[in-house]
């Protein structure tokens, strides 16, 4: 906006500086003495000048937006999914219908896959509880706690520190480490296989 107001100011001080002259000289009378003329010839070209500045496109708003570059998309969440599934096949299972196989069949299924992701996960992402504690005890929800990492239900009333029950500890991820997949689509989780005969 600043560079966008100098342009359009330095055009009009020239066409006011020589309206000022040209009634002073050209005419040979006393500028001052039509007052709503002087201000009509010198005042007019800077009106003209702050109008065209805010509303003319290409000026003021573009460099604003210009100005904040969206930041580039991530695919850590791809890439640790194409891990689940590489490792642990959770894709497959997650996508699969399970209605044909019995539950005991399920279970014994799914022991594996549990053990598979879990180490998977825990070899390239570090995790700890967001709140210290089991699930059941009696927790302290101090002043100033962060609403994204503790939510609060039940009868929230007054202001902070709560006394209530832990359902669930939460989770954070302290250091996670995911593999470079350089040269790959990332929307490319598991390669289709083909075997040739």
């Amino acid at each position: 906006m600043t560079k966008a107001l100098l342009v359009a100011l330095l055009p009009a001080a020239a066409v006011a500086g020589g309206n000022y002259w040209t009634l002073a000289h050209a005419t040979g009378a006393d500028p001052l003495a039509c007052v709503a003329c002087v201000a009509w010839l010198v005042g007019g070209p800077f009106v003209l000048a702050l109008l065209l500045a805010v509303a003319l496109p290409g000026t003021a708003a573009p460099a604003a937006v210009a100005a904040t570059p969206e930041p580039p998309p991530s695919d850590d969440a791809l890439r640790l999914l194409a891990v689940l599934q590489e490792e642990g096949r959770l894709v497959d299972f997650l996508t699969e219908d399970l209605s044909p196989y019995s539950d005991e069949q399920i279970g014994a299924a799914t022991r594996g896959i549990q053990e598979s992701c879990r180490k998977a996960l825990r070899a390239r992402v570090a995790l700890e509880p967001v709140l210290a504690g089991a699930e059941g005890e009696t927790v302290e929800v101090p002043p100033g706690f962060d609403p994204s990492a503790i939510r609060l239900s039940g009868s929230v009333t007054g202001s902070p520190p709560f006394r209530g029950v832990l359902r669930h500890p939460g989770w954070r991820a302290t250091r996670p480490t995911l593999p470079e997949r350089r040269g790959q689509d990332p929307h490319v989780i598991a390669p289709a296989e083909v075997e040739i005969a």
